[in-house]
């Protein structure tokens, strides 16, 4: 039930945040109409997930592992770029994110590594090495191009294994090391990255100019992603209260205009369909689609989303508690952390809680990939729930009659 609030939410939505959509294509239906088709595509592939028992899971490891990795080098080098990023594969003329399969085999990996390796105590110490092993072939090439992803994907392994009971000075040792590798690159970015864009409606880049002479370049190669980081940085940082008559739209128009959507809600907000700051935001449909469900669905509407993603991930924590293997438990728990953890920053960007990351509100906003792949992650949960050996629970009626049988006995004595 709750994958169908999901997907109705995103069908009504995403028709309506579709405005500058339909201004460039010059038809109303067709945007709605190739969601809905890749929703029902994500639903027949969830269909099909969820008649897959656990363990052939685990033998698609290795080759989802290989794929992965295949063409996350495949995109750094010969991908497509869009907004400044290059992180799509095109073949056979389809579109597609390798980071959305990369995520979902990162988790399969850590699942199976955390339940092969369990002990009464807990993980074995040597999980958390060969768990870094394979993040290390993974990661990296994420982080050239999506950072947010990469960051994203790293806070699910590291729930996921606190969950798996990984011994604590492990864990520890870990946090420190990614402490300062976070300082490292923060401080690379706000040395090497040039704060010198002007973001436009459309999200384009420009590059600041005085007279003649341009006051920066823009960074090239592997180095490119720095200015853009360094310039969400810096607005995210800047607290400066600026009056509302003095606010460029035209510098910051995602962030402003997600604002101006949350402030005109009214709290009840304006109703499905009529929505005006979609025609403002260049994302309305995808990244920032939270802050147009709050102006047309008010705080309510807003609230009921997010408790749609807080029953999932305590649902599919019910499931894995009842599971009597370790692996489709951590696997349950990994996708939902995934969806979940997404979600939760999504919202935030909306709310102006955390510099823009770029993710999509999973199951919500508008997506190829993404719509596709986190479908299949709910088949995969809904195949724990329906395929996993479950723990033996206490049969009622039997412990009924046997007391019963027992009183019997009493009274002839």
């Amino acid at each position: 039930m709750v994958f169908f609030f999901l997907c109705l939410i995103s069908i009504v939505e995403v028709f309506s945040a579709s405005s500058e959509l339909t201004y460039k294509g010059g038809s109303y239906v067709a945007p709605i109409i190739k969601h809905i088709g890749l929703l029902g595509l994500g639903v027949f592939l969830a269909l099909v997930t969820l008649n897959i028992k656990c363990k052939y899971f685990k033998i698609a490891t290795p080759f989802l592992l290989l794929l992965s990795l295949a063409t996350l080098i495949w995109v750094d080098f010969a991908g497509h770029s869009t907004n400044d990023a290059q992180r799509w594969l095109s073949i056979f003329g389809l579109q597609f994110q390798p980071s959305e399969i990369a995520k979902g085999t990162l988790v399969l990996a850590t699942a199976q590594v955390l339940s092969a390796m369990q002990t009464e105590r807990g993980a074995d110490r040597h999980a958390m090495p060969y768990i870094l092993v394979v993040c290390a072939f993974i990661i990296p090439f994420i982080m050239v191009e999506n950072l947010s992803t990469a960051a994203l994907l790293c806070s699910v392994i590291f729930f996921m294994m606190i969950i798996g009971r990984v011994p604590a000075p492990q864990l520890g040792k870990l946090i420190g090391s990614v402490v300062l590798a976070i300082v490292l690159v923060f401080s690379m970015v706000m040395i090497f990255g040039h704060d010198n864009e002007d973001t436009s409606p459309e999200g384009q880049l420009t590059e600041q100019v005085d007279g003649k002479k341009p006051v920066k370049t823009k960074n090239g190669g592997m180095l490119h992603r720095f200015d853009t980081w360094k310039s969400r940085i810096d607005k995210f940082s800047d607290h400066e209260e600026i009056p509302p008559e003095k606010v460029d739209l035209d510098k910051d128009a995602q962030t402003a205009h997600a604002n101006i959507a949350i402030a005109s809600s009214n709290i009840i907000g304006k109703g499905p369909g009529n929505s005006v700051e979609r025609d403002f935001l260049s994302q309305a449909f995808s990244d920032f689609i939270y802050a147009i469900i709050i102006e047309e669905l008010g705080i309510e509407g807003a609230a009921f989303v997010a408790m749609l993603y807080i029953i999932l991930l305590f649902r599919t924590g019910r499931i894995a508690s009842r599971c009597e293997n370790n692996f489709p438990a951590f696997l349950a728990m990994g996708l939902a952390l995934l969806l979940v953890t997404q979600a939760l920053f999504n919202m935030c960007v909306a709310v102006g809680l955390v510099p823009v990351t770029g993710q999509p509100l999973p199951l919500i906003s508008k997506g190829g990939t993404s719509t596709i792949i986190n479908c299949i992650y709910i088949g995969a949960i809904l195949s724990v729930s329906r395929s996993a050996k479950k723990t033996s629970e206490p049969q009622p009626m039997k412990v009924a009659t046997d007391n019963a049988a027992a009183d019997d006995k009493e009274t002839n004595v």
